[in-house]
């Protein structure tokens, strides 16, 4: 009874609180949360490393954060050898081997990791000295060899020749080498070029005179005790030699006199890349620091911004438009706003970012939009702090940037503080619409004369063409006029004579090919059957091990990726049908659809552009006739994706010329397939299609 008694007086007083509330007043804000981020307690070793240790207890968990905070380097002529150094950093020591160092990490169910900068480790605290000697080891004795030298070589070369026909990766490249200059530290890039002229020993010279405890700090956050912690720091980092690393002198950029479209021409481009960006001198420690971050975050922070908005949600010009403002002590920064757009909008979508770059500095920011931003910051502020890595940045954020020691502790409070004004000044002082670069990577054949239209404050932006390297070059000129007489199928039929004859091809009943391409090291092996009775088998291997493979037997077929079986659709199955020709050529001659779109420029080959269909383009060489690319293009996830096959190294087999080097490209990812066997009329039977 009593605690029926109780049950129904609390039930009572929450009717008679609820009965005394007026929903029709907005509550008022409390103030904001305290933010309790723990103390580092720290102490200095004679070899200039400072250590922070924050004590936390809750978890048996500690993560260390070793960071050097050297100035800038300039590697000129040898760009790529603070990535092998990172690279061969952490691939055990002189007294571990690397098998036993990977499998002692993975033994403990901990993490390691390294930079050229510093590197990173989280286990339990019960491994907590362990992890603490092993990367001491690991960063203190490195072991150089030379053949992992020459693999984590191979690797970053391959990753750049992937990177050549990826329109984001140009981009990035072009962005910075013009914000800062090619002999700028972070104007400069890395090519095979310079990654050739990189030896181990450079590397080793790299490792001495950067990796060093004079800018370095030990971050270590957890379950740990402070006075083991000073104990075994001492013990295993002491040995660290001191040195303090040189120094670079390099002239300070500068934003452009007038807004100017840069403009770099990509082919393969399906879309365009538009970046709008200038020179900013931000630093964590400058008073407008969090005003600027709000402005950015008004203008272009997220799926609510007056960027967003615009050029999705009212325009549908993208699936995306942000910005970003950085902030670095050493020197200048920058201010982006980005967007990847059709290409038949390029020119609207760069009026229309100028002008929300206008209206940002112009039109004030309302009350709501400053609550909400407000809010979002302080969302993600607190979510954030349940990362251990988050408490760690944060604790060297505050001595490497010279911050107050409380600057985190009161953040929500000086956020929480800032007014309209200052988000105003802020985006008057860093958004530069009259000094900006437009940078624009795209397909120069259909964007080009929109762009020298553009016109921005009644004046007409001046269009600058720009190579893939950030050189100056002449702009393009896409008026080349196909020859009178010339169609696609006269095109079609001149690949066929080029390659063989009509007699010749036709006599193909079966085709088989293997080729090889390399990724990360590993090779990847490709193995295509086909046969005219619309029968395809194509199988990519990795290491031995089938990671996919699709199969066309007739008007069925299904495709295995990873283990799992699933069986192509109708409207699959008419695509593989459309593939699996022997001879593609011969099924072009009779498609309805096959239309001449013009030429263009295949790497340094003028070609004719010929539609297969409406997602497959094909380009054939002016003088030989033969066939240098294909490109076919999908939406995924609502995007457009392209993929770039270019053929070379044609090579005669049976009376027929092939290509014997084969680059795919996809999105990021770039292969060089490397053929090694192609068979005619022999090779194929009836299990391969089963």
């Amino acid at each position: 009874m009593k605690n029926t008694y109780i049950l129904l007086l609390a039930l009572f007083s929450c009717i008679a609180v609820q009965a005394q509330i007026d929903r029709t007043v907005m509550p008022v804000p409390g103030p904001a949360p305290e933010i309790n981020l723990g103390t580092p307690q720290t102490f200095n070793l004679n070899n200039g490393l400072k250590v922070l240790v924050v004590e936390n207890h809750k978890l048996p968990r500690v993560s260390m954060q070793l960071s050097i905070d050297n100035p800038p380097i300039l590697e000129g002529n040898k760009a790529g050898v603070a990535s092998l150094t990172g690279s061969l950093l952490g691939q055990g020591s002189k007294n571990i081997a690397k098998e036993a160092f990977n499998e002692e990490i993975d033994f403990l169910g901990a993490r390691l990791y390294f930079s050229a900068q510093g590197a990173y480790a989280q286990s339990l605290s019960k491994y907590f000295s362990r992890m603490m000697e092993l990367m001491a080891d690991a960063a203190i004795h490195p072991k150089f060899v030379q053949e992992e030298f020459d693999k984590e070589k191979d690797k970053l070369i391959t990753g750049l020749k992937s990177e050549e026909k990826v329109v984001s990766s140009v981009s990035s490249r072009v962005q910075r080498a013009l914000a800062y200059g090619k002999n700028h530290p972070y104007g400069e890039f890395v090519t095979e070029e310079t990654v050739n002229n990189v030896t181990l020993s450079d590397v080793e010279e790299y490792y001495r005179e950067y990796f060093v405890p004079a800018n370095a700090y030990l971050i270590i956050i957890g379950d740990v005790n402070f006075d083991e912690v000073k104990t075994l720091t001492e013990t295993h980092f002491t040995s660290w030699t001191k040195a303090v690393p040189p120094s670079f002198s390099y002239s300070q950029p500068k934003n452009v006199p007038n807004t100017q479209i840069n403009f770099v021409d990509m082919p393969n481009a399906v879309q365009s890349e538009i970046t709008v960006q200038n020179i900013v001198n931000l630093k964590m420690n400058d008073d407008d620091f969090i005003a600027a971050l709000l402005a950015n975050e008004i203008l272009g922070g997220g799926s609510d911004s007056r960027l967003y908005s615009n050029l999705r949600e009212d325009k549908g010009y993208t699936y995306g438009a942000y910005s970003s403002i950085g902030n670095d002590k050493y020197g200048p920064s920058r201010f982006r706003a980005t967007a990847e757009v059709r290409n038949m909008v390029t020119d609207s979508a760069v009026v229309e970012m100028l002008k929300e770059l206008e209206l940002i500095i112009t039109k004030p920011v309302t009350d709501e939009e400053l609550k909400n931003t407000k809010a979002v910051y302080a969302g993600s502020f607190i979510m954030a702090l349940e990362d251990p890595e988050t408490i760690a940045r944060y604790a060297l954020n505050i001595e490497k940037e010279n911050l107050p020691k409380d600057f985190y502790k009161t953040f929500l409070e000086k956020l929480e503080n800032i007014s309209k004004e200052e988000v105003e000044a802020a985006a008057k002082k860093y958004f530069n619409v009259n000094n900006a670069r437009v940078i624009v990577v795209g397909k120069g054949s259909e964007i080009l004369s929109n762009l020298q239209n553009v016109q921005f404050m009644g004046k007409k932006l001046p269009v600058l063409a720009y190579s893939k390297t950030a050189d100056r070059v002449e702009t393009p000129n896409y008026e080349t006029s196909v020859p009178e007489g010339v169609s696609a199928q006269s095109i079609i039929e001149k690949n066929i004579e080029a390659v063989g004859g009509k007699d010749k091809l036709e006599s193909v009943n079966t085709y088989a090919m293997m080729a090889e391409a390399e990724m990360q090291g590993m090779k990847l092996s490709l193995n295509i059957k086909k046969t005219s009775s619309n029968q395809l088998m194509q199988d990519v291997q990795m290491m031995g091990n089938s990671v996919s493979k699709q199969v066309l037997n007739g008007d069925s077929g299904y495709m295995i990726v990873q283990g799992q079986r699933k069986d192509l659709t109708e409207e699959e199955v008419t695509t593989f049908k459309g593939e699996s020709t022997p001879i593609s050529e011969l099924q072009y001659l009779t498609a309805k659809s096959l239309s001449l779109e013009g030429m263009e420029m295949v790497g340094d080959k003028n070609a004719y552009k010929v539609m297969i269909n409406e997602k497959k383009s094909a380009f054939y060489d002016v003088e030989t006739g033969l066939k240098l690319q294909e490109i076919t293009t999908n939406e995924m996830q609502g995007q457009q994706i392209a993929s770039i096959t270019n053929f070379e190294d044609y090579k005669e087999v049976s009376g027929i010329l092939f290509p014997f080097k084969i680059i795919q490209t996809v999105g990021p990812q770039s292969f060089e397939f490397i053929v090694s066997e192609i068979k005619i009329n022999d090779g194929v039977s009836p299990s391969d299609f089963e």
